[in-house]
């Protein structure tokens, strides 16, 4: 009687999806692609529902993943928040350093100039909709958005106004952008919801500029 050879077994290319890959870990393509799906639902559920009456596992279902993935990369549904909020919130870090550069007295058209593009975009409006929208109705998610655009934003402009009350200053001029977003992209009051963006820049940036450098 002769041995088993490896022909007698199964063939692997029967088997499904190859299964005579390694298991372990997902390639590191499908992770990426796994973690960006998550945080686009994040963003959507989190817009359309709010921190509150959004839940990981409303997540996970819109991302067609299951509920322990969104655990395994994120953690905990405020972690889940904080990483979609740092994700939209990127371009308004990165161009806080085209706000830093150039003469002082223009820092208010800059920043003005930089916010009112971003709630402009498509791309940026929908998940700045779902971090404003969460942050005023929940404190955890209130939390989180004052974590990151205080110690990201606020604290970097406030560092080159070298004014005893600059912190103050950069505060009240982000206050002022962030009324004029509630106004006319959260809440649509017209006529300011219509306005030409370009009008609106030239009558609020030189209060944010007065904000920023006044006395």
């Amino acid at each position: 009687m002769t041995g088993v050879t490896a022909s007698d077994g199964p063939d692997a290319s029967a088997r499904p999806n190859g299964a005579s890959r390694r298991r372990g870990r997902p390639p590191r393509t499908e992770s990426a692609d796994t973690r960006d799906r998550i945080l686009t639902a994040a963003r959507e559920e989190f817009s359309e529902r709010g921190y509150e009456k959004t839940s990981v596992r409303g997540i996970a279902k819109a991302a067609g993943v299951d509920s322990a993935l969104v655990h395994h990369y994120f953690g905990t549904k405020e972690q889940v928040f904080e990483a979609a909020v740092e994700v939209a919130f990127a371009p308004a870090l990165q161009g806080r350093d085209t706000v830093l550069e150039g003469p002082l007295d223009e820092v208010g058209e800059r920043m003005t100039r930089m916010i009112i593009g971003l709630w402009e975009n498509p791309v940026t409006r929908t998940p700045l909709l779902a971090i404003v929208r969460s942050a005023v109705n929940n404190e955890t998610a209130a939390a989180v958005f004052r974590r990151l655009v205080v110690t990201q934003l606020l604290r970097r402009i406030a560092g080159q106004l070298d004014l005893p009350d600059a912190e103050l200053r950069a505060e009240l001029a982000a206050a002022q952008l962030v009324g004029i977003a509630m106004v006319r992209y959260v809440i649509r009051v017209e006529p300011l919801a219509s306005a030409d963006p370009e009008q609106i820049i030239r009558r609020v940036a030189p209060v944010v500029q007065g904000h920023l450098t006044g006395h």
